[in-house]
């Protein structure tokens, strides 16, 4: 999927809500049309959502040149204003949406499409279970339904089993992990009930894995399925000996590990891939600008700031980007960004070496600014 939106706000919101729909991977985000045209040819998306109103190109010129060179894209137009509508339908939109996006909006878009493709896909391949982990938690069925739990400590044992797969794992282990307010008979008790229901919640969803009872405690069998933290477990423990399988473990990390679930028990493993992660982007993007692949590498730490949007040594390495590629006046207004992100969630400012590394690639390039006149360039 493509998105083009040249508002960068309301492109990282798009971003956020596309991005946790776990039908849909995006493989370009641009703010500026006539650089999405030129990286069209290559990534050749399925979806592309356009807004209407940009300069330079606008969306409805940009989905003719795209229709123009393949006519397999979709193409779905974002827009604050209903007149584009029969313009739109011109040039054979797939659909249109009214700002803001919102989740519900691309959960109609999501069905529409799946609608559509449902006979072909029945053809070509058999329904699968999805199963995400990264950015969020969410377990559907093979028809795309979305499963929902008895109890909430039924789908924190699911989540727990996807960390830990086909491993077996101590009863005692468990219960201390997911009940360690609990005595220990209770919390047996509590674990031989969650486990039954969680049983029958995957054969009710004919979800093809399978808890299996061993001598010592439990294990999940994946069997034939599997899921975004799996394939990255699998892959990153393995050698990456090339840059694609490199990129193809970025795109499996679209945020924190069960992100927006408060299990105490993740944390060590969120730093672990999260580490991984950030060592993938940082080797890429090194990689990309020493083949003075600026654009990619920008894309790739984009999108890797807008999960960690804190992270000081993306941010340099950005502006670094900045630098080498000539784009000098990028680096103030990123800057001013951070800072401004910065300060409000730490109520204090940014490193003072970062400050001046930033000084000093201006200086370097006669542009001049100092320390305190970074503050004045918004």
């Amino acid at each position: 999927m493509l998105l083009v939106e040249d508002e960068k706000p309301i492109l990282e919101l798009m971003k956020v809500i596309i991005g946790r729909n776990p039908h849909f991977t995006i493989i370009g985000a641009y703010s500026n049309p006539l650089e999405a045209l030129t990286n069209f040819s290559e990534l050749q998306p399925d979806i592309a959502f356009l807004d209407v109103e940009m300069p330079k190109l606008n969306g409805l010129e940009l989905a003719q040149r795209m229709n123009d060179i393949s006519d397999r894209t979709r193409i779905i137009f974002t827009t604050a204003y209903k007149e584009y509508a029969l313009e739109a339908f011109k040039v054979y939109a797939f659909d249109y949406l009214l700002k803001p996006v919102t989740p519900d909006a691309i959960e109609r878009i999501t069905a529409r499409l799946m609608k559509l493709d449902s006979h072909s896909a029945a053809v070509e391949q058999p329904a699968l279970t999805s199963i995400r982990c990264f950015g969020g938690f969410e377990v559907r069925n093979s028809q795309g339904a979305l499963v929902r739990w008895p109890t909430r400590k039924t789908e924190e044992l699911f989540a727990f089993f996807l960390c830990y797969p086909n491993q077996v794992i101590s009863k005692w282990h468990l219960a201390d992990w997911l009940w360690p307010e609990m005595n220990e008979d209770r919390a047996s008790h509590n674990l031989h009930n969650t486990i039954y229901r969680l049983k029958k919640v995957l054969k009710e969803h004919e979800i093809a894995m399978d808890i299996i009872k061993t001598n010592e405690g439990y294990m999940l069998e994946t069997m034939n399925t599997s899921y975004d933290l799996l394939e990255f477990h699998k892959t990153a423990t393995g050698s990456l000996q090339s840059e694609a399988l490199a990129e193809r473990l970025c795109a499996l990390y679209r945020g924190h590990l069960l992100e927006r679930k408060d299990y105490l028990w993740k944390a060590q493993l969120e730093v672990v891939y999260s580490k991984q992660f950030s060592s993938l982007v940082r080797n890429l993007v090194q990689a990309d600008m020493a083949a003075q692949q600026w654009s990619k590498a920008e894309k790739k730490l984009d999108a890797y700031l807008s999960i960690y949007t804190l992270d000081e040594e993306m941010h340099q390495l950005l502006m670094q980007l900045y630098a080498v590629s000539g784009k000098i006046e990028q680096i103030p207004k990123h800057y001013n960004h951070f800072e401004a992100l910065y300060r409000k969630e730490f109520g204090m400012e940014p490193s003072p070496e970062m400050r001046s590394r930033v000084a000093a690639y201006l200086d370097d390039k006669g542009i001049g600014y100092s320390n305190s006149e970074l503050d004045t360039i918004r």
